[in-house]
C-alpha cells in the first residue's frame, strides 16, 4: 500500500489495521476510552508546533490528529454508529447553516452582524442537539444549569479553577485560604484509606478529590494551577537533567543507577539550581 494525499487512502489503512485476525493486535484493542488521551495529547503536539513556529512538525502533526479522527469514526462505524463521511458531512453542513452570509442570502455584513447571527445559529443548534439526547434517552447534561457555562473542553485543571470561580459567584466558596489546607489533609486521609482498600476506582476518586482542592488553594492565593504545575514541569525537567548530566560525567548510566544514587544527585541539583 503506498501512501497518497487522497484521505480515502488513510480510511483504507485505518480500516485495515481494524481488520480482525489480520489487523493490528494493538489498533484492535483500542476503544474510544483508550484512544481519547492519544487524541488529546495530539491536539496539544499541534499547539506546540505552533508556538514554535515549526512549520514541519505542524504538518506531522495535524495528520497525527487527524489520524485521530479517523480512528475514533472507524470504530463508531463498526459499532453502527456513524461514519467518517457522517462526521465531514455534520462539519460541512455546520458551517454552510453558521455562515449564510457566505453560502446564503444574508443582511450580515459587518462583524458584530456576523457574531449576533453565528450566536443566534447556536442557539438553534443547541435546542436541536437537547432534542436529539432526549430522544437517545440521555438526561445528563453539563451544559445545562448554573455551570453549564464552564465548558468541559479543556484541561482539568482548568475546568476545575473556573467552576470554582464561577460557584463562587454565588457565595459557594471557602472565606480564606487556611480552611482548604484542612480539606487537603482530609482528602490526603482519604487517599490513604482508599490505597488500603486496594480499589483502583475509589483511589482514582479521591485522587481527583486531593487535586480539586489543591486547585482551589491555589486559586485563594492567586496561582493558576496550570501555570504552577508547568513550572514544577520545568524545574523537574532541568533537575533531572542534571542527574543525566552528572551521570554520564562519571560514565554511569540512568539505568543502572540506585535510587539513592540519583536521589543524591537530586539534592545536590536543588542546591546548584535553586
Amino acid at each position: 500500500m503506498e501512501a497518497s494525499k487522497d484521505i480515502s487512502r488513510l480510511l483504507e489503512i485505518m480500516a485495515a489495521l481494524r481488520t480482525p485476525v489480520t489487523g493490528c493486535p494493538w489498533d484492535l484493542q483500542q476503544d474510544f476510552a483508550t484512544i481519547k488521551p492519544y487524541t488529546i495529547e495530539e491536539a496539544y503536539e499541534v499547539a506546540d508546533a505552533i508556538e514554535r513556529s515549526d512549520m514541519d512538525d505542524l504538518r506531522e502533526e495535524l495528520g497525527d490528529l487527524l489520524l485521530q479522527v479517523v480512528f475514533h469514526a472507524r470504530m463508531a462505524e463498526e459499532a453502527g454508529e456513524f461514519s467518517f463521511g457522517d462526521v465531514v458531512e455534520a462539519i460541512t453542513r455546520k458551517m454552510i447553516r453558521r455562515h449564510p452570509h457566505v453560502f446564503d442570502r444574508s443582511d450580515a455584513d459587518t462583524p458584530d452582524a456576523v457574531k449576533l447571527q453565528w450566536d443566534e445559529i447556536k442557539a438553534e443548534e443547541k435546542r436541536e442537539r437537547a432534542e436529539r439526547r432526549a430522544r437517545r434517552g440521555i438526561t445528563e447534561d453539563f451544559k445545562q444549569g448554573y455551570l453549564g457555562a464552564v465548558h468541559r473542553a479543556q484541561p482539568a485543571l482548568t475546568e476545575a479553577l473556573k467552576l470554582q470561580q464561577r460557584a463562587a459567584k454565588v457565595g459557594f466558596d471557602w472565606s480564606e485560604a487556611e480552611p482548604i489546607l484542612d480539606k487537603i489533609e482530609e482528602e490526603v486521609g482519604e487517599l490513604r484509606e482508599a490505597l488500603r482498600t486496594g480499589r483502583k476506582e475509589k483511589v482514582v476518586d479521591e485522587l481527583g478529590d486531593l487535586i480539586f482542592a489543591i486547585v482551589n488553594i491555589g486559586r485563594h492565593v492567586g496561582a493558576d494551577p496550570e501555570d504552577a504545575l508547568r513550572g514544577t514541569n520545568t524545574k523537574f525537567r532541568r533537575r533531572f537533567r542534571h542527574i543525566e548530566t552528572e551521570l554520564q560525567k562519571a560514565g554511569e548510566s540512568l539505568e543502572e543507577a540506585s535510587l539513592e544514587r540519583m536521589e543524591d544527585l537530586w539534592q545536590a541539583a536543588k542546591g546548584v539550581q535553586d
